[in-house]
């Protein structure tokens, strides 16, 4: 049996890289109002960590299929199936999420090592996203692709690159949905320079990229298990001022479609294919379950053409996504041709299925 657990504070503990990490005011609501979400992917007979099961329950009814059997717990009652979890399966694994789980007495055999969580780690890491860009652009080799990312361990590095980039993008190795990003508009400021030397402090680099155009954001979502590295869909999601909004509830030839607009579909099959095979190369024995490349069609500036490009690899996710959530709620067809949406309303966080016209 698998023991599921939505721990969306995740990015925020990888940062600190501590096992006493205590999440945010917001990371902690997000998780209390929507734990029940692995309700979409959890299979019958799994359980799924709560705090309050009778909400958990009333949440998630809406989203259950007909005679599904999954089952939610507290921490209060959950030694009682202790001896039969066989699998631990959270949002994203670090070291925080497993001093809960050993809090618990979730057995040290269902839990990845200390060491496999310092591997996790450091592929969750900019840096190895920066190197896999460098190696897919290399293999597919279209004129269509464009991204380039570096890493600068000092100011120094830092002043240097930004003085070959007119316009920039600085991003701390590890951060969350919009946090730790600054944009440099041709020169960098005090106050962006001096929070850029306390991430090269506190995470040991920054890394600089390319500021791009950008006309649409989506993703491609892969599951990771014993054989390898598996494409299972398109993500086709919203962001404002950097942070995530929702999700596009489609099948994937309509998603498709949406894209081909900027980008033809044998492109995108031919990346799809070509990240199966580099990320299994590395991932496989690693990494077990649901991750996420996020990428990016962006306008083509360059003298004066016309038409876009495709950054194929902005960041990886070593964890599930929210677009893994919204292929879960494409499956049912009742949730096709909507729209996905966290909202926050003051006080606690809602999952809303819209009309795309809201």
């Amino acid at each position: 049996m698998t023991l599921h657990i939505f721990n969306p504070e995740h990015d925020i503990a990888l940062a600190y890289d501590n096992k006493y990490f205590t999440a945010p005011h917001a990371g902690r609501q997000m998780r209390h109002d929507l734990d029940y979400l692995p309700v979409l992917w959890a299979k019958d007979g799994d359980y799924i960590l709560v705090e309050n099961v009778n909400s958990a329950r009333i949440h998630a009814r809406r989203f259950m299929s007909y005679g599904q059997q999954v089952h939610f717990i507290d921490s209060d009652n959950i030694e009682q199936i202790i001896d039969e979890v066989t699998e631990v399966m959270p949002w994203g694994w670090d070291s925080a999420i497993k001093f809960q789980l050993e809090q618990l007495g979730i057995k040290a055999n269902v839990l990845p090592t200390d060491e496999n969580l310092s591997a996790i780690r450091e592929l969750s890491n900019r840096e190895y996203a920066s190197h896999v860009l460098r190696e897919l652009r290399e293999l597919l080799d279209e004129d269509i692709l464009i991204g380039e990312s570096f890493c600068a361990r000092n100011v120094a590095e830092l002043t240097s690159l930004l003085e070959k980039i007119d316009k920039a993008v600085i991003k701390a190795p590890w951060s969350s949905s919009g946090r730790g990003v600054r944009y440099i508009d041709t020169m960098i400021d005090p106050a962006i320079l001096n929070w850029a030397n306390n991430v090269i402090k506190q995470q040991g680099s920054i890394m600089v990229e390319p500021y791009y155009n950008k006309v649409k954001d989506f993703g491609m979502e892969f599951i990771a298990d014993k054989e390898g590295i598996h494409y299972v869909g398109l993500s086709v999601f919203h962001t404002m001022n950097g942070a995530y909004i929702g999700n596009s509830l489609e099948k994937e030839e309509v998603k498709q479609g949406l894209l081909s607009t900027y980008i033809a579909v044998p492109v995108l099959n031919n990346i799809a294919q070509t990240l199966e095979t580099l990320l299994s190369k590395q991932l496989t024995g690693i990494y077990y379950g649901a991750l996420g490349v996020d990428m990016m069609i962006v306008a083509n500036g360059s003298r004066g053409d016309v038409g876009f490009k495709l950054h194929p690899l902005v960041e990886i996710n070593l964890r599930r996504t929210m677009g893994h959530v919204a292929l879960s709620l494409s499956n049912k067809k009742s949730f096709q041709h909507k729209m996905m949406r966290i909202d926050n309303d003051g006080s606690h966080y809602h999952l809303h299925i819209l009309n795309k016209d809201r």
